[in-house]
């Protein structure tokens, strides 16, 4: 095991290097959705945002679409950006902190939500808080509004600028990329974001009713 960590890290960071031979792989969540994942030293992540209407015990989660409930929710809810269906095969759905939190488990079987300290072993990984954001972001304009700060996307993590829904109701789609962890800091949820026009990742938290996006990582 630990020659094969030894082999992971070496030949990942050969790859990071020359933004070549991104090694991918796939999950299928419960819901049938495929997601294309990448090896980021020695941890496999999602390389696309979590779509699941279901919690993996087959237990659905709610579709929330009143700006009011989604607000006052002390429970596990989802919604579309916008409630526009189209939004969920480019940027998958966005999810409170509670349905994170569920103890039914929103990621597939043998994966799950990063805690803070997976999110910072990758993002320590691509360079730090202040660069890592360049090898994460999904390269050009596309679906990031421009400039899109030196994204690259030499990790094959291709995070999107999907928005999130907050009291003031759906923001910053193409602006700002947002993916929750399972860590929590009294009534509020952390997280880790992306931004249009710089090359940081910065470590936030949010109350717990808002919502954005979810990657998995393997367990």
């Amino acid at each position: 095991m630990k020659k094969l960590t030894q082999y992971l890290l070496v030949a990942s960071g050969l790859c990071l290097l020359l933004g070549s031979c991104v090694k991918e792989g796939s999950v299928t969540d419960i819901d049938g959705n495929v997601y294309r994942t990448v090896i980021i030293g020695t941890q496999e992540w999602m390389a696309e945002n979590l779509k699941t209407s279901r919690y993996r015990t087959d237990i659905p989660i709610p579709h929330v679409t009143d700006t009011d409930e989604l607000v006052n929710a002390t429970t596990g809810a989802w919604v579309n950006y916008n409630n526009e269906e189209a939004n969920d095969e480019t940027y998958g759905k966005l999810y409170n902190w509670y349905a994170v939190d569920n103890s039914e488990g929103i990621c597939p079987e043998g994966w799950h939500v990063p805690s803070e300290e997976e999110w910072t072993q990758a993002i320590n990984y691509l360079g730090g808080k202040d660069a890592a954001g360049c090898k994460m972001k999904e390269a050009g304009t596309d679906h990031w509004e421009s400039p899109n700060t030196c994204a690259n996307n030499r990790s094959g993590f291709t995070g999107l600028p999907g928005g999130y829904h907050d009291p003031t109701g759906f923001v910053n789609l193409g602006r700002h990329g947002a993916w929750w962890s399972s860590a929590e800091n009294a009534d509020e949820g952390l997280f880790c974001s992306l931004n249009f026009n710089n090359s940081s990742v910065y470590r936030l938290s949010q109350t717990k009713s808002n919502l954005i996006s979810v990657r998995c990582v393997r367990d």
